[in-house]
């Protein structure tokens, strides 16, 4: 999975918009949001954030200078835990022609020191959204992790698995009921960029757009 190899294989899958949502960090975004405006592909800048209590957020922008800074600010709540490439692999940093251009030294798997309760207005300080993801998984989610969801976290969206049944979650856990929910590809692989393709209404293909989705 590289910038480029990941943008034109959503081309090729007939995509019209893609985020990409690396864990704790954006050093990425810039190569893929070229990548995509050279062949006709609309890339959000984003993160899959991991909260002090082991919950995985996705966080999404409106350009690269905010998701770069908030890159920055996340990097600085992160444990100094240096990544060891012989045991986790290297954390490559490229450009739109998957080019080294460098390398993450801390390591991005930990937590951050970000709280699920300051996550919401923290992303709004960068101009961005961010709702829990996958919130039907035994890990990293909202609801394995502190056993539900509530108005109170401020969430406008949820994220769930395909195979997940989101009735379950509307009766299950009031405060999803007034919220978005959606399913994305969570990719990891190439392949799994192929898969089915899920659409939302938008005024117009930006963004602005996107970001106003979720609000």
């Amino acid at each position: 999975m590289t910038p480029c190899n990941i943008v034109n294989m959503a081309k090729l899958s007939g995509l019209d918009v893609i985020a990409l949502t690396d864990h704790n960090n954006c050093a990425n975004c810039e190569a893929a949001v070229k990548e995509g405006e050279r062949i006709g592909l609309k890339v959000i800048s984003g993160m899959e954030l991991c909260t002090c209590e082991e919950i995985h957020i996705v966080c999404l922008f409106s350009n690269l200078k905010s998701s770069s800074a908030f890159s920055d600010y996340i990097l600085s709540t992160m444990p100094k835990i240096r990544n060891r490439p012989d045991i986790f692999g290297e954390q490559r940093i490229m450009d739109e022609n998957d080019n080294i251009i460098g390398y993450q030294d801390t390591l991005l798997t930990a937590a951050s020191s970000v709280s699920v309760g300051d996550v919401v207005d923290l992303t709004a300080q960068y101009g961005g959204i961010c709702f829990p993801a996958h919130i039907d998984r035994s890990s990293y989610s909202v609801i394995s992790s502190l056993g539900t969801i509530t108005e109170e976290m401020k969430f406008k969206a949820f994220e769930i698995t395909e195979k997940a049944d989101k009735n379950y979650y509307l009766e299950n856990y009031p405060a999803t009921k007034a919220m978005k929910s959606l399913t994305d590809s969570d990719a990891h692989y190439l392949e799994q960029l192929c898969g089915k393709r899920r659409s939302i209404e938008l005024p117009e293909l930006s963004e602005s757009a996107i970001i106003k989705f979720f609000l």
